[in-house]
């Protein structure tokens, strides 16, 4: 326990995670100004005139669906050039997954129904760039400069130590993460409740927030290890950031490039950042002609990556480099 609370003092004490630190709340508080200076509280002729709107296009979705019906019947004529779905039910607006709501048709007014799910987004980035690059620095400083040593003299045992290390990162994104959720996503509530709208908060919502803020929260846990487990690999804070940009130049970008140009199949497949967006978001989708030979049959030339395969490809990758980084830290030589 005495290790734990020294390695929390540690991290706190840090001046590069206080720099983080603040520029995440700088982050936070210029995405709610910017959001509140392009907002209002809408008026009631602007209400009026939105609702009437609404009614018009439901209205329409209706009417179209009625003339399908009508045509599959052969009460009308089908006029040359125009779509027909093989089934009316497509058209049916009650069967559909969204209505066309009030918030549809105003402009400039902030609603928070709507936006919560990108701001959570944006939010998990932060959180993610953070926890990779304080991690990182938490444990590079200390064996670039001989700290890891010092604290080797007072508590021997190398595992102990490092895994000490780690579970304080964790935890201290974890406390961290809470506390700017609630701080962030309380002030755009705010904002909706007073200069916008608060939208259809109803038990759906919350609920498909909570599952997109929960993936989003492995992935800032899981960028927080590997930052952590690459910078001890390389001895260095400075490893981490050079086999970020590394990857992201070479692999992402000039990989992709080489691909592209040899026709390969299902690339996707190969990038890392597929696999984040398949497990953020629940499944990625990508169409590709190259899925189907000849362009012919009932292939569509779609392929799917579910959030399941996806969140097994993160924990191997971040597995295999914490178990690296462990047995790499127990054997060599820290002076």
């Amino acid at each position: 326990m005495n290790l734990v609370r020294a390695e929390v003092e540690r991290l706190a004490a840090r001046r590069f995670a206080q720099l983080m630190l603040a520029l995440l709340v700088l982050a936070f508080v210029v995405t709610a100004a910017t959001t509140l200076v392009g907002s209002h509280r809408p008026s009631a002729p602007e209400l009026a005139a939105a609702q009437a709107q609404v009614a018009q296009a439901i209205n329409g979705m209706e009417a179209e669906h009625q003339r399908c019906l009508a045509i599959k019947s052969g009460q009308l004529p089908l006029d040359e050039g125009v779509y027909l779905p093989r089934d009316c039910s497509e058209l049916d607006p009650m069967l559909q997954d969204r209505l066309p709501v009030v918030s549809d048709y105003l402009d400039q007014v902030f609603v928070f129904a709507q936006q919560a799910e990108p701001l959570t987004y944006l939010l998990i980035a932060f959180l993610v760039l953070f926890g990779f690059l304080v991690g990182a620095s938490y444990i590079g400083a200390d064996l670039n400069s001989g700290g890891v040593v010092n604290l080797l003299l007072w508590r021997p045992g190398r595992l102990a130590v490092l895994g000490a290390k780690l579970g304080t990162l964790l935890g201290v994104m974890v406390v961290l993460s809470a506390l700017s959720t609630v701080a962030y996503l309380g002030t755009f509530w705010l904002i909706g409740q007073t200069a916008g709208l608060p939208g259809q908060l109803d038990g759906v919502f919350w609920r498909e927030l909570a599952t997109g803020y929960g993936r989003g929260m492995v992935l800032v846990l899981l960028a927080s290890v590997l930052g952590f487990g690459i910078a001890t690999l390389g001895r260095h804070t400075s490893a981490a950031l050079g086999v970020f940009a590394a990857y992201a130049v070479v692999w992402e970008l000039g990989a992709r490039i080489v691909f592209e140009i040899l026709d390969v199949a299902r690339m996707e497949q190969l990038m890392l950042s597929t696999y984040v967006e398949a497990w953020l978001t629940g499944r990625a989708e990508f169409f590709e002609d190259r899925v189907c030979p000849g362009g012919e049959g009932l292939c569509s030339g779609s392929y799917t990556i579910t959030g399941g395969p996806a969140l097994a490809v993160l924990l191997a990758l971040t597995g295999a480099v914490t178990v690296a980084a462990f047995a790499t830290f127990r054997r060599r030589d820290l002076i």
